[in-house]
């Protein structure tokens, strides 16, 4: 993913990111495995039950970021493929680092 393709789904806020996502839940391992539309698309190697996708989400990004775990907040789609998550801390910049090729 390029950073241009990657940034439709990143926006800076005053205190951190929101990552608009599609899970694609059940799968071998997580992993950012592209884009689907406007949107990152994230393989969650947990199934979407009781909470636990989302909880493996959450997850990832405090791993990858090494920020703490309240810093990652699940804004919308909690029952849903569709999530916005808010990374506190987490500028655009850093974020296309770690995910644009």
């Amino acid at each position: 993913m390029t950073p241009p393709e990657l940034s439709v789904a990143l926006k800076n806020t005053e205190k951190g990111l929101v990552v608009s996502c599609h899970i694609q839940p059940n799968a071998s391992r997580t992993a950012v495995t592209g884009m689907y539309g406007n949107e990152l698309k994230i393989a969650l190697k947990v199934p979407p039950v009781d909470g636990k996708a989302n909880q493996e989400l959450c997850r990832f990004f405090a791993e990858t970021f090494q920020i703490p775990s309240g810093a990652v907040q699940l804004l919308s789609g909690h029952a849903a493929r569709k999530k916005r998550i808010f990374l506190r801390g987490v500028r655009m910049e850093l974020f296309l680092k770690e995910f644009a090729s």
